[in-house]
């Protein structure tokens, strides 16, 4: 398998999942509930049945609201093992080398830990490319300065750990707390936290939240050829894979699967 098949694999198969999507409706069935189970549970249910909710239509929204966010979620997770593929394949990583996690101990439990983890991270010191490993660590101190970022504290970062998504408008507190309690936690390890968005996609309160709790912020632009603010760009100049070029080589494929399970998910029709 080529590396442009294994790459269009890693962001259609998560992608693919969603084709399958059921609501569930509160029942707690793992797989969901079809149309004819929605149908039987509220037309025995009197009210709902007096207001019309058994209708197929009623379904189908529930089905395309519940799937378009899987469909997004499922894009964030291609993503996240996308990214963390051309990490492997162009700076000579392990797939141990790109994963970071750590425990943290449950509260109120004594002796009981829970793991916390980021997408993906670069480890300086298993860097075999040493041109590759001084630009990683020249762009690790101009972004670190530019956060405002203690000098000494600079000196010490051994590597970058990152956040990928592939967008973020969710005002989800708890989501955004752990966030920066990974933040924090990546310092003590010496790593500079980094959130890479894919899309232009955030919401500028929550952009400005991270970057104060002195996150790096990599968005979905390109052209300025800006390795400090483009994602893109970053990954280009810095880790040498040019993901725009993969993208708009592959998109008309991706977009005529991403076709079919919008379509599939507007339907009742459950074949």
């Amino acid at each position: 398998m080529n590396k442009n098949t294994e790459y269009l694999n890693l962001i259609l198969d998560p992608i693919r999942v969603c084709a399958r999507y059921k609501p569930k409706l509160g029942q707690g069935a793992s797989s969901g509930i079809a149309l004819k189970e929605f149908q039987a549970m509220y037309r025995t249910d009197h009210f709902y049945h007096w207001m019309g909710l058994d209708n197929p239509l009623m379904y189908a929204a529930h089905k395309a609201a519940g799937g378009m966010t899987s469909v997004y979620r499922q894009i964030g997770i291609g993503a996240e093992r996308l990214f963390r593929q051309i990490l492997v394949d162009n700076l000579g990583l392990t797939e141990e080398d790109v994963i970071w996690s750590y425990e943290v101990p449950e509260t109120g439990r004594r002796k009981v830990t829970r793991k916390l983890s980021l997408d993906a991270r670069i480890p300086l010191d298993k860097v075999q490319d040493q041109k590759k490993k001084e630009k990683i660590s020249q762009w690790i101190q101009t972004t670190a300065r530019a956060l405002g970022v203690d000098q000494r504290i600079i000196q010490s970062l051994s590597g970058i750990v990152f956040e990928v998504r592939q967008g973020y408008k969710s005002k989800d507190s708890k989501r955004q707390n752990a966030d920066l309690t990974n933040a924090a936690t990546a310092y003590t390890k010496t790593y500079l936290p980094c959130v890479a968005v894919l899309s232009l996609q955030i919401d500028t309160d929550i952009a400005l939240r991270y970057t104060n709790a002195k996150w790096v912020l990599l968005k979905g632009s390109f052209g300025q050829n800006d390795p400090y603010t483009s994602v893109y760009d970053f990954l280009n100049e810095i880790i040498g894979y040019n993901l725009v070029t993969f993208f708009e080589r592959n998109s008309t494929v991706i977009q005529h699967e991403v076709d079919l399970i919008l379509r599939s998910l507007l339907t009742t029709d459950e074949k």
